[in-house]
């Protein structure tokens, strides 16, 4: 009986020794990030203030499939689903903002289904987290490029295409009344060299 005496209060003393000993470092998450959890069981929607993209992604309004890759591998080819297609539907994707989304159908025209399903794939290397990893940051790079705003293209450069093309134009007239007196001069019977 002594002995359990002994041994429960060490227990007690231990467990109030925790409480007083916990510290925390000003680099710890809940100081560095206060906001943040560890339940990644809820995802949580981050909102940019001025209404561009912030990056984030919602897996649940993703489709994801996973299939084996092609190429080479050995027989784990033929034994693991490594392969990764990621696709949404862009019209209803609200968490893409309304520019990036427009833009995003002109310049990815050849991902985008006649559904309206876009859709992106990786086999990039033999690992399925590596391959998810690799479609989600296409995806992201993606919007953020049709986020940029279009080139601003100064007069300079205007007055230079205009000349080209102006240029191009007068050379392939000149080439084809060329072609034109050379037929004309074979119809007439003449031999005519080049």
């Amino acid at each position: 009986m002594f002995i359990n005496g002994i041994i429960r209060s060490r227990i007690i003393n231990f467990t109030n020794l925790s409480v007083v000993r916990s510290f925390k470092s000003q680099y710890s998450v809940d100081k560095l990030y206060p906001e943040s959890t560890l339940d990644l069981s809820k995802p949580k929607t981050i909102k940019s203030p001025d209404g561009k993209f912030s990056g984030f992604v919602p897996i649940d309004k993703l489709q994801i499939t996973y299939s084996r890759s092609s190429g080479p591998g050995g027989q784990n080819v033929n034994k693991v689903n490594t392969k990764v297609e990621i696709r949404f539907h862009l019209p209803t994707a609200s968490w893409i903002p309304d520019l990036a989304r427009e833009n995003l159908s002109k310049l990815h025209h050849n991902k985008i289904t006649k559904d309206g399903f876009m859709v992106l794939r990786s086999d990039k290397t033999r690992l399925q987290t590596l391959n998810l990893a690799d479609c989600m940051d296409k995806l992201r790079c993606y919007i953020r490029e049709a986020e940029k705003p279009p080139p601003e293209i100064l007069p300079e450069t205007l007055a230079l295409q205009k000349k080209r093309q102006e240029k191009a134009a007068a050379e392939r007239l000149r080439e084809k009344r060329f072609s034109q007196s050379i037929k004309r001069m074979k119809s007439e019977g003449l031999d005519v060299q080049i």
